[in-house]
C-alpha cells in the first residue's frame, strides 16, 4: 500500500504536525481526542495493517499509513506518539529520532538508564526533544497538591505512600508478555515511582523493593519499593495486576495529611477529591475536570516549540528509567533472580 497524500491534512502550516505509530487501545480511546484539542495538527496514524490504519484514520480525519517506516518519511510529520509495546519504544524512538522527529513516547519509556542517555544524547546532537508519557502529572489536582505542600499545609513532608492496582484482565494481553516488556513494575508501578520523584529530592535512592511473579504468565504481578532521599523523606510504593482498583496517593507531614483519591487515571470528567487533614479538621478539595491526555500533548508541543522546554523532559527521563531499572535489579537480587 502506498503512502496516502496528506495534502488534504496540512492546511494549517503553522501547527506542528503529528503521527501516531500504531494503534493500539490508548492511542485510539485516549490519544486521538486529546490531540484534537491539543495544539498539534494530527498528520497521520500508522499501522502495521494498513486496513486497520484506515480504518482509525478515517474517523479521525487524517492520513492512513501502512508501516512505521513510511511514517517517518512523510515531512509533513514533525513529531511522532509512540504508544507500541515497551519493548519496542527503544528501536523506535531512535528511528524516528534519527528521521528528524520528536517524539512522545509512552510510558515505560525504556528499561534502563543507559537507553535513556543514549535517546536523549541524540535527541539532543538532533535539536530535538524526547518525553515520557505521564499524562497524570499534567492533570490540575498534582499542581495543586504540589501547591499545598509547598505553603506548608501539611508542614515538613515526612512521606510518600502511593498505590496503583487493577483487577485481572485477559492473560494473552500485552501486560502480561514478558518479551513484550510486561510486568506489574513496567505496567502500573511506575506511575506511583514517577509521582513520588515530585517531592523527593534528586538523590531519591532504593532502599528496598520486591516483586511477586506468576509462573504461569511469567510476569511479575505485584511488588513494592521503598525509596528514600538525602533530606529523609521516605517513599512507599506499592502497585499490582491482580487487585482491587485504587489509584491514590498521600503525603503526610509533620502537621497534616493531604490525599489524592483518584491519582493516576480520572476521567476526563471526574472532579478528583484532594482531602486534606489537619489537626481535628478535614478539607475536601475538589480538583477541576480535565483531559489529562490534552495537558500532555500541550506540554509536548511546548516542548516542541521551545528548546528551552526541552531539558526537564530529558531530565525526567533519564531519572526514572534509572530509578525504574534499580527498582528491579534490587528485587531480582533479594529474590536471587
Amino acid at each position: 500500500m502506498e503512502i496516502e497524500d496528506l495534502t488534504p491534512f496540512l492546511e494549517s502550516a503553522s501547527r506542528a504536525g503529528i503521527g501516531i505509530m500504531g494503534c493500539a487501545d490508548i492511542a485510539v480511546r485516549r490519544a486521538l481526542p486529546a490531540i484534537a484539542r491539543s495544539p498539534f495538527r494530527l498528520a497521520a496514524v500508522a499501522s502495521r495493517s494498513g486496513e486497520k490504519a484506515k480504518s482509525v484514520a478515517a474517523g479521525a480525519g487524517c492520513a492512513a499509513v501502512e508501516g512505521y517506516e513510511r511514517l517517518l518519511e512523510e515531512p509533513g510529520v514533525d513529531a511522532v506518539y509512540v504508544p507500541l509495546p515497551n519493548s519496542e519504544h527503544a528501536r523506535w524512538a531512535r528511528r524516528a529520532l534519527e528521521a528528524g522527529k520528536h517524539v512522545l513516547l509512552e510510558k515505560p519509556a525504556v528499561p534502563d538508564e543507559d537507553s535513556a542517555r543514549a535517546l536523549v544524547a541524540l535527541a539532543e546532537e538532533r535539536g530535538l526533544v524526547v518525553m515520557e508519557n505521564f499524562a497524570f502529572l499534567h492533570h490540575p489536582q498534582h499542581a495543586q497538591a504540589r501547591s499545598l505542600v509547598a505553603d506548608g499545609a501539611i508542614g515538613e513532608l515526612r512521606s510518600f505512600n502511593g498505590v496503583f492496582g487493577i483487577p485481572p484482565t485477559d492473560p494473552g494481553q500485552i501486560k502480561y508478555q514478558a518479551e513484550l516488556g510486561g510486568g506489574a513494575l513496567w505496567e502500573v508501578g511506575c506511575y506511583p515511582v514517577r509521582a513520588a520523584q515530585e517531592y523527593l529530592g534528586p538523590s531519591v535512592r532504593v532502599l528496598g523493593a520486591g516483586l511477586t511473579f506468576d509462573a504461569g504468565l511469567g510476569v511479575d504481578v505485584s511488588g513494592t519499593a521503598l525509596l528514600g532521599d538525602g533530606e529523609g523523606v521516605g517513599a512507599h510504593c506499592s502497585f499490582g495486576l491482580s487487585h482491587g482498583y485504587r489509584s491514590t496517593y498521600d503525603l503526610w507531614g509533620s502537621e497534616g495529611r493531604l490525599v489524592l483519591e483518584w491519582a493516576f487515571t480520572p476521567s476526563h470528567s471526574a472532579r478528583p477529591v484532594l482531602r486534606l487533614e489537619q489537626k481535628d479538621r478535614q478539607t475536601r478539595i475538589l480538583a477541576p475536570a480535565s483531559d489529562q491526555f490534552v495537558g500532555v500533548f500541550t506540554a509536548f508541543h511546548e516542548a516542541v516549540a521551545d528548546p528551552a522546554a526541552r531539558p526537564v523532559r530529558h531530565r525526567d527521563l533519564v531519572r526514572q528509567a534509572g530509578l525504574m531499572a534499580r527498582i528491579r535489579a534490587r528485587a531480582l537480587e533479594g529474590a536471587g533472580g
